[in-house]
């Protein structure tokens, strides 16, 4: 009667330790080469591709950190000789590994092909032209627009009795819309819901809309005026 088990198993701690030490010496070293890349590129993630006679590499990098480094041969299945996932067969290693001194070596003429690019790049730049005039120019003009509708504001507060209200109008078939609360007026809108903010508690306008639309400024406030004066008209009619 044959014994049971017939033979003791093969002990593959030896092969494994093996291959876990030449997989931290090749992680350590082809991290230094994402790092490398990583400051080449000068982005946060990235990878490049190597071609040697036998295969592509490609490292991919995150964070600068290596995030797999794969080996493509011209015939053969690839190999993740570094990745996140479970490490490769020894044999499929050690084939990958043969290549790899050429991998380094093309790493090195990629980066060599890259090096003097901007030697003959000039640093000398126009001078930058002052905005200052423009935002003169432009606070000038708002400036004027906000103190009318404040005065605005302040006598449809005293004719509304409340301490929000919004005025609209139509000059030339464009919606004017005139929201004001008791710090005076709140916003100036032309066109509607999507319209051009001329006056707001958020960024100023562009330089095109208010060339656009301060000129219609003095219809809007001759419409606000004529509408005072109906409210004068109906209420000179009224006897006690």
């Amino acid at each position: 009667m044959t014994e049971w088990p017939p033979i003791d198993p093969a002990d593959a701690s030896a092969v494994a330790d093996r291959r876990e030490d030449v997989l931290a010496a090749v992680e350590e070293h082809a991290g230094r080469i994402a790092y490398q890349l990583a400051r080449l590129q000068g982005g946060d993630y990235g990878q490049a591709t190597v071609e040697t006679d036998r295969a592509e590499w490609t490292l991919s990098y995150e964070a600068g950190d290596l995030e797999y480094l794969r080996y493509d041969p011209t015939r053969g299945s690839e190999v993740y000789v570094v990745s996140t996932q479970r490490p490769p067969e020894s044999a499929a290693l050690a084939r990958a590994l043969e290549d790899y001194s050429a991998f380094v070596s093309g790493f090195e003429a990629y980066v060599e092909s890259r090096r003097g690019a901007l030697d003959d790049v000039s640093t000398e730049f126009p001078e930058v032209a002052s905005t200052d005039g423009v935002v003169a120019e432009r606070d000038r003009v708002l400036d004027r627009i906000r103190d009318v509708c404040d005065r605005i504001a302040r006598q449809l507060r005293r004719y509304e009795g409340g301490e929000y209200g919004t005025y609209t109008a139509r000059v030339a078939g464009t919606r004017w819309e005139l929201k004001y609360d008791e710090d005076g007026a709140s916003y100036l809108r032309v066109g509607g819901s999507s319209g051009v903010y001329l006056l707001s508690q958020y960024q100023p306008p562009s330089a095109a809309d208010i060339r656009e639309y301060a000129p219609r400024f003095s219809a809007f406030v001759e419409t606000y005026n004529d509408h005072v004066a109906e409210l004068e008209a109906d209420l000179a009619g009224v006897e006690l």
